[in-house]
Order: structure tokens, then C-alpha cells, then sequence
């Protein structure tokens, strides 16, 4: 191996680490994968993630200028194809390699400085949040998984952004106590954390179910190599679902719902056997 092919191989490990410490669930979908989507996949996530933290833990750091810093080093990095910074050098070589587009990594970087300063959003902010955070990652992802197939990108597009705004919405709905507490921040529009009411849980459930029905359909559309991975991340996410769909609007806004780790281990194989089967 070349010293740069080991510096390559270096920092895409650092965004493995970083994927496999914050996210059990994405990690597990991860492993099931076919080699040659792992380590893009890491690269998108250990970007993401990153992102994501600046604005949402760092709170006793000067967060507005890291994150200015954070993106201006995002786009040198893409320009010069190198960086210091082991989780944007390994973001810029998925970007070149799979042609992931600059609008997904403007849009995504637009809506996590938005949570530095908004706490409420209309419908139309929220929506333009929603595909900025969570609906272009998943495109991001698409792109890896087509491996330059721009038509196969085209068809499945609508479904890869359906799958990332359900995903998002149920971590909305997983954290609104948190999100409320520690950040002052409401997502969902018109809702009024301190009279969450039942009425307020079953509209947002309703909109999440029509995502997730979207989704299903271009999972199963998916290269077999990215298939069951992203089917596995879909099961563990229906699962959370059903969890919270159970629960009273007023647990919702006290607690924090997971699956558990036994039940991951049981969604791993009850999912391996049903694509074994092709009865996804």
C-alpha cells in the first residue's frame, strides 16, 4: 500500500470509528452491506454526524464560528481532493468518486446552521429542513449505491428521500422532550410542546407512515449489494415506530424510546431470513 493509499484507508477508518461510537442501528446496516458500500457509506455518515454534533452538543464551545470553520474546511477539502481533517478527507473521496452533488452538501449544510439559530419552523421551513437534513443524505447514499447508473438514481430518487424524512421524523418525535429541554427547539409545525396532544402524535404519525410506504417500494429496487443493509435500517426504524405509535402523546413527551439491543439482534436475522427469501 502507498503512503497515500494508507492515509485513504486512515481516515475512512476514523469515519468507521466515528459511525460504529454514535449509531448502533446505522452501523449494524452498515455490516451488512457489500464490501466495496461500506467505507463510502462511513465516509457520508462520519460527515453528518459531525455536522450535526457541532450544532447540537457544543454548546460550551463558540458553535457559530466552529461550524464556519467546519464548512469552509468542508469545501476546501473538495476543491484541493485532500485534507488534514481525517473526516472531510474521507467525505471529499466519496464525493469525487460517486459524483454526490454539490446542492445535497449545500442544502444539508444550510439546514444544520439553521439549527443554530431557528427553534420553530411553518410547514414550508419545515419542509425545506427536512430534505436539507435528512432527505439528501439519503441521496448521498443513492448515489454510492448506483454506482454512476444516473438512471437508476433518477427512478429511485423519490423513495431515498422519503426513507431519510421518515427517519428524521421519528428521531423528532424519539427526541422532542430532549430537542425542547436542552435546545429550545420544536420541529414539527404548529406544535406546542407543552399541550403535545394526541391529535398533534396521530397527523405527524399518519405523515411518517405515507413515507415509510413510499420507501418501501424502492428498497426493494435497490442493487443487491445495498439492499437488505438499507432494509435492515428501515426494520429497526419501523420497529421504533411501532413503539412510539403505542405510546400515549404525553410518554412521548417525557421519555426517550429505543429498541433494544436483544431486539436489533432479532430484527438481524428475522430481516436476513425474509431477503433470503425475497420476501421484502
Amino acid at each position: 500500500m502507498s503512503p497515500l493509499a494508507l492515509y485513504h484507508a486512515t481516515c475512512s477508518e476514523c469515519s468507521q470509528l466515528i459511525t460504529t461510537r454514535y449509531s448502533t442501528s446505522f452501523s449494524m446496516g452498515i455490516r451488512v452491506f457489500h464490501p466495496r458500500f461500506r467505507m463510502p457509506i462511513y465516509g457520508i455518515y462520519g460527515f453528518v454526524r459531525f455536522a450535526d454534533e457541532i450544532v447540537d452538543t457544543f454548546h460550551d464551545y463558540p458553535e457559530a464560528e466552529l461550524f464556519a470553520r467546519f464548512v469552509e474546511d468542508t469545501y476546501r477539502a473538495i476543491d484541493e481532493g485532500i485534507s488534514l481533517n481525517p473526516v472531510l478527507h474521507s467525505f471529499q473521496l466519496v464525493v469525487h468518486k460517486y459524483g454526490i452533488d454539490r446542492e445535497l452538501i449545500d442544502a444539508f449544510l444550510r439546514s444544520m446552521e439553521t439549527d443554530l439559530h431557528q427553534q420553530a419552523y411553518d410547514p414550508a421551513g419545515y419542509d425545506e429542513y427536512i430534505y436539507g437534513s435528512a432527505e439528501v443524505v439519503g441521496l448521498m447514499c443513492l448515489r454510492v449505491f448506483c454506482e454512476g447508473d444516473n438512471a437508476m438514481y433518477e427512478h429511485l430518487k423519490t423513495p431515498a428521500r422519503r426513507l431519510g424524512a421518515a427517519f428524521q421524523k421519528i428521531n423528532f418525535l424519539r427526541d422532542i422532550k430532549s430537542d425542547f429541554d436542552e435546545r429550545g427547539r420544536v420541529y414539527f409545525p404548529g406544535v406546542d410542546f407543552r399541550r403535545f396532544s394526541r391529535e398533534d402524535k396521530v397527523q405527524i404519525e399518519s405523515d411518517i407512515k405515507a413515507d415509510f410506504d413510499a420507501a418501501l417500494v424502492g428498497i426493494k429496487q435497490l442493487p443487491e449489494g445495498a439492499r437488505f443493509g438499507v432494509y435492515l435500517a428501515y426494520k429497526y426504524y419501523t420497529q421504533l415506530f411501532a413503539k412510539i405509535k403505542s405510546a400515549p402523546a404525553q410518554r412521548i413527551a417525557e421519555e426517550r424510546f429505543r429498541v433494544s439491543d436483544k431486539r436489533k439482534v432479532y430484527l438481524l436475522f428475522s430481516s436476513a431470513l425474509r431477503h433470503s427469501l425475497n420476501f421484502l
